[in-house]
């Protein structure tokens, strides 16, 4: 999923409201979305990490990854563009197909 440059316009905050909805696990975070999952014990948890990479990899759209044992806390925003896009939506729904 390697997503153009225009996709990456800074969203209005109707819009950042809008896209929200179609991510109910997430939540906003100043700048960011974010979400936290909780697994069985930490190679699970590694696991989950491993897999978001490859797909953060793919879309060249990289989140900031916390993980405390069992614990993994994703946050996403463009860095680049200094909030979020539609970028940081498609890949959190990428994310929670997994």
């Amino acid at each position: 999923m390697r997503v153009p440059m225009a996709r990456r316009k800074l969203l209005a905050e109707a819009d950042i409201q809008a896209r929200l909805a179609e991510v109910p696990r997430w939540t906003r975070d100043g700048d960011a979305i974010a979400r936290t999952w909780e697994f069985e014990g930490f190679p699970p948890a590694l696991a989950f990490i491993n897999r978001v990479g490859a797909l953060a990899e793919e879309a060249n759209h990289h989140p900031d990854i916390a993980n405390s044992w069992n614990r993994v806390t994703l946050r996403l925003t463009t860095h680049d563009r200094g909030g979020l896009t539609d970028v940081d939506f498609e890949l959190a729904k990428e994310i929670d197909a997994l």
